[in-house]
């Protein structure tokens, strides 16, 4: 976790007296928009509290509630099974009234603080899932996420009281959220303005809690990629991607500087160059990576033609031509093959996470089989493969389709 991240405890006045502590995270710049976060049945945890640092590091000013106070303050349990009697308890005895209200006394001190700048939302996990939910209908957040949020089918009527916008994620094997009432919510919610609705097929209830049982990461990326951009079109933060993504490959390419590439990615990034396998996860293996196999590894006349971008909430995609004479060993995208001298154009996508104004990982994408083909270690003849015309056709789509389908004159008689 980056030490950048700033935490402390606050604490905050109940609205029907009294005062219970909360968990404070705040992101390197110092301030951002505000958003709650709504513990589960377990308390603010080791969990609740990465979960707010990592929030932090997208650009937002994070207050986690201890909503447990008044049955008994700090709890911090596990999902474990000498732990889960006790965590069941507690929601038993949980007033869901005043915990509502206590997420409204915190989203109060959350405009208060210094570091928040902007609008506030709410996010919350199982029972923060609905209170969440319930924050949406009853306070002024400007938006809510709620992930398998259980006993929102008892709460629908409460929709008509929706202030800002509101995202729930629903896992599709969750039992505390059984089909009957997964088709209440789906029937009462969609199709509302401001509503959005995710239902995750084939995973269970919690499958966004790292490390538990039913973690799922396919399912928990997508639904962090909805959550996030739902909060930043609400509340912001707004970084400019595409130049931090240009000057990290100023960096890479252009003036070849090590740690300057590093300092534009968060504290623990990961690069993987899928068709090879390379690049590095975590500062150090990664900072290894790029000293030793990339920045200082590309041939001298190393080109990047870029041909389109997208730029999404959490994400850019790259479309670029990477062009290159094979006059150095490229440990990253040809390792242990000699310089053949050879001319190559490949088509290349950069897909680039940013975790607010850093970069957390890249995924990057190639024909291997057209490299090969370029530098003579692949003979096409006969293979399903093309050399450098999958670059040329990507410049001029008036070039030939369909070459290496021997059947394409065949059907040429069928119309």
């Amino acid at each position: 976790m980056t030490s950048t991240v700033q935490t402390r405890n606050v604490r905050i006045e109940a609205q029907d007296g009294g005062t219970f502590d909360a968990y404070l995270a705040v992101p390197a710049s110092g301030s951002g928009p505000g958003l709650v976060l709504c513990q589960e049945i377990f308390g603010v945890n080791d969990f609740m509290r990465r979960t707010a640092q990592l929030l932090a590091e997208e650009g937002y000013v994070v207050l986690v509630p201890d909503l447990f106070w008044r049955q008994q303050p700090g709890i911090q349990l596990t999902d474990g099974p000498s732990d889960m009697p006790k965590a069941f308890a507690l929601y038993q005895g949980f007033d869901e009234n005043l915990g509502v209200a206590d997420i409204g006394a915190t989203v109060a001190k959350l405009r208060t603080l210094p570091e928040c700048e902007g609008g506030v939302g709410a996010l919350g996990y199982c029972l923060g899932g609905k209170l969440a939910y319930l924050a949406a209908c009853r306070t002024d957040v400007d938006v809510a996420v709620g992930y398998y949020g259980v006993g929102i089918e008892n709460s629908l009527d409460e929709i008509q009281n929706l202030r800002g916008s509101l995202v729930l994620h629903i896992a599709e094997q969750d039992d505390f959220c059984p089909p009957p009432a997964r088709a209440q919510i789906l029937e009462a919610l969609s199709g509302r303005k401001g509503v959005e609705l995710y239902v995750y097929p084939d995973v269970d209830h919690a499958f966004a809690r790292t490390g538990g049982d039913h973690y799922d990461k396919p399912s928990a990326l997508m639904a962090h990629q909805r959550s996030i951009a739902a909060l930043k079109r609400a509340i912001g933060p707004h970084y400019d991607f595409s130049y931090l993504w240009d000057k990290h490959c100023e960096y890479e390419f252009g003036t070849r500087d090590v740690a300057a590439t590093m300092a534009t990615m968060v504290a623990e990034p990961y690069v993987n160059h899928i068709p090879t396998m390379t690049g590095g996860v975590g500062h150090k293996e990664l900072s290894r990576f790029y000293q030793h196999h990339f920045v200082n590894n590309n041939p001298p006349d190393t080109r990047l033609i870029p041909l389109s971008r997208t730029v999404g909430a959490t994400q850019i995609v790259d479309e670029m031509l990477f062009c290159f004479t094979h006059t150095t060993e490229i440990d990253w995208m040809l390792p242990g093959v000699a310089p053949t001298g050879k001319a190559v154009e490949v088509p290349l996508i950069a897909i680039v996470k940013f975790r607010g104004d850093k970069l957390y990982h890249e995924h990057i994408y190639w024909d291997q089989a057209s490299v090969l083909v370029q530098i003579g270690l692949l003979d096409p003849e006969g293979l399903p493969v093309a050399g450098v015309e999958t670059a040329r056709k990507l410049l001029d789509e008036t070039l030939p389709s369909n070459t290496l389908m021997a059947r394409w004159q065949d059907s040429a008689r069928h119309g």
